[in-house]
């Protein structure tokens, strides 16, 4: 156990005077279907209201801060703080955008960090295509895990299911609201 209580928290390559052991390396892809054109899709990854509409760290809205310059050498910031039954983590995202092809394709390079302790770094490929309907978007991710809990699998089914939930939001975010209001009760 850490000091926090929690079990086996840090891998021993971070604990002082622990052994520098090799990084847990992985890749996988999801794919989105989304009924709006790909130019809308990459417009939500462009405009900075829009995606803050959509990507956020977990948290409290009141302590979230996000920071975004889209452009080929330019990054994103986002941190947070997260409260889980008595615990509290600090959360920060930091990102560098490596290729942008308008409405194709945006690469970048970002780094994770738990309460400054970086957890893991990636590259991710955003490829986005025409599909029947509107657009489809594949999102590729290769992984290195520097500090990882137990054997790794529960950390990467972390990732991959907030992948996930970023991407539902981005749906909600660029799919138009239903036509017409509800009735009234």
């Amino acid at each position: 156990m850490d000091a926090a209580g929690h079990g086996s928290a840090v891998h021993p390559a971070q604990a002082p005077g622990g052994t520098a052991e090799p990084a847990l390396h992985g890749t996988f892809t999801v794919g989105l279907d989304l009924p709006v054109p790909r130019s809308r899709v990459f417009q939500a990854f462009a405009d900075a209201p829009l995606r803050r509409r959509w990507f956020r760290l977990p948290g409290p809205s009141a302590t979230a801060e996000h920071e975004l310059d889209f452009r080929v050498g330019g990054g994103e910031t986002a941190r947070n703080v997260f409260v889980s039954g008595g615990t509290e983590e600090r959360l920060a995202y930091r990102s560098r955008f490596l290729d942008i092809v308008p409405d194709a394709r945006i690469v970048h390079a970002y780094s994770t960090e738990v309460d400054g302790l970086r957890r893991w770094a990636s590259l991710v490929t955003v490829e986005l295509s025409d599909a029947p309907g509107g657009s489809r978007l594949t999102w590729t991710e290769q992984y290195t895990y520097l500090v990882w809990t137990g054997d790794g699998a529960q950390d990467l089914a972390h990732l991959r299911g907030g992948t996930r939930l970023v991407l539902n939001g981005l749906t909600v975010a660029v799919t138009p609201p239903a036509a017409g209001p509800l009735p009234r009760a």
